[in-house]
Order: C-alpha cells, then structure tokens, then sequence
C-alpha cells in the first residue's frame, strides 16, 4: 500500500511554513533537531532537511514537539490559519 501525498505528490503539509518559522528563529536545521531531541523527539539534522524539502512524512509526536518549540497551532502549522483565522 501507498503511502498518501498531497495534491501536488507533497509527502507533508509542513515543510514550507517549517523552514519559515525555523529561519525566522534564526535556527539552522541542526539547531531544529537539537530542539526536537529535547523535547524527546529522536531526529536529527537529516530528517529536518527531509521534511523541509518535502522527501519526509511528519509523525503526530513531531508534530506536536513542533508546536510546542515553536508557540504555534496545529492549524498554522498544517495549513497555515492563525488561531483566529476562519
């Protein structure tokens, strides 16, 4: 069985707005792993690059590290709402 993609053949919905809120912290992709393994996720710099150029899937505990380390919902993070956002 296939694994499912987006649309567009995308294997995660987060890639694009990773990178940005990564940049925007001015962490680079090991400083992100870094993060994540505190947060108890065990990845490294590698699987930050995958899932930002989109050659990954993101789990729902990497997910969840992720909004945490970060300060941002699910929704923003998966299709880019803002809380208040409809």
């Amino acid at each position: 069985m296939s694994k499912p993609r987006t649309d567009t053949g995308e294997k995660n919905l987060i890639a694009k707005r990773l990178r940005l809120l990564r940049e925007k912290h001015n962490l680079s992709q090991a400083d992100l792993a870094g993060a994540l393994q505190r947060a108890g996720v065990n990845v490294g710099k590698n699987v930050v690059t995958r899932i930002e150029t989109q050659k990954r899937y993101v789990n729902d505990i990497e997910l969840k590290a992720l909004t945490e380390i970060f300060h941002v919902s699910y929704d923003y993070l998966i299709e880019g709402k803002e809380k208040n956002t409809p």
